[in-house]
């Protein structure tokens, strides 16, 4: 579904990532773990188009996306992004956040099915008038989900969208993630640098340090048999 080939992005000096390759299969959840500023976050920007890589391919479904000299938009991608910040639009109510990025040519009736279909998803039903303001913090992180599965993704990009809740929501809204990536077969990669989030979220990890991966395994191939001393202590 996903494959990084020789994946490199620079910033200046700094080399952000380098001569990333990994796969991703069809429903497959993998998350990126790493200490901050290791490039789990340019990794997702690079698949989701928002970067040019310097050297490398990114293929979705056996297509070249991007390479030097080929970049094919975001829009273009069939992948749902989920920021840390959540980017949701205050002066909008829930219903209009999420419908916002739908096309015009749906009828209004259209336009009202796909929301309340995926409100369902996310079990919003009744907050269709809510206001981001009037909403907790694990409702607003259900509100931007949605949002993003309404334009029904075949990829789902999270970027540490569970960072500023607490232990409980954090767990709650874990249980929604892979619920919805189960139901909906998406294959998913998921940064975080809480190592927690990633075992109890991924089917496998990719452990990420100064922009290279060290090692990309399930919780127990990393922890019987880790490859390096910074793995060994990075995995508990």
């Amino acid at each position: 579904m996903i494959s990084l080939k020789n994946l490199t992005k620079r910033y200046d000096a700094v080399i952000a990532v380098d001569g990333i390759s990994l796969r991703v299969s069809q429903g497959e959840h993998l998350s990126l773990l790493g200490p901050s500023g290791c490039g789990k976050t340019t990794v997702l920007r690079l698949i989701a188009g928002f970067e040019k890589p310097d050297s490398g391919e990114v293929l979705i479904n056996g297509e070249t996306v991007s390479a030097p000299g080929k970049i094919i938009p975001p829009h273009k991608r069939r992948i749902g992004m989920v920021f840390q910040d959540l980017a949701l639009w205050p002066h909008m109510t829930v219903r209009r956040n999420i419908e916002f990025g739908l096309t015009k040519d749906l009828s209004r009736k259209e336009r009202k099915e796909k929301v309340e279909r995926v409100l369902s998803l996310v079990n919003l039903n009744r907050h269709l008038n809510y206001y981001p303001h009037q909403l907790s913090g694990g409702e607003q992180q259900r509100v931007a989900l949605a949002r993003t599965l309404i334009l029904e993704p075949k990829i789902l990009l999270l970027d540490e969208p569970l960072s500023s809740l607490d232990p409980q929501l954090k767990e709650e809204l874990e249980k929604v993630i892979t619920a919805l990536q189960k139901k909906l077969n998406i294959s998913t990669i998921y940064v975080t640098h809480n190592q927690d989030e990633a075992l109890s979220l991924a089917d496998r990890i990719a452990i990420m340090r100064r922009g290279c991966i060290e090692q990309i395994g399930t919780l127990e191939e990393l922890r019987r048999r880790p490859k390096s001393d910074f793995v060994k202590a990075f995995i508990r």
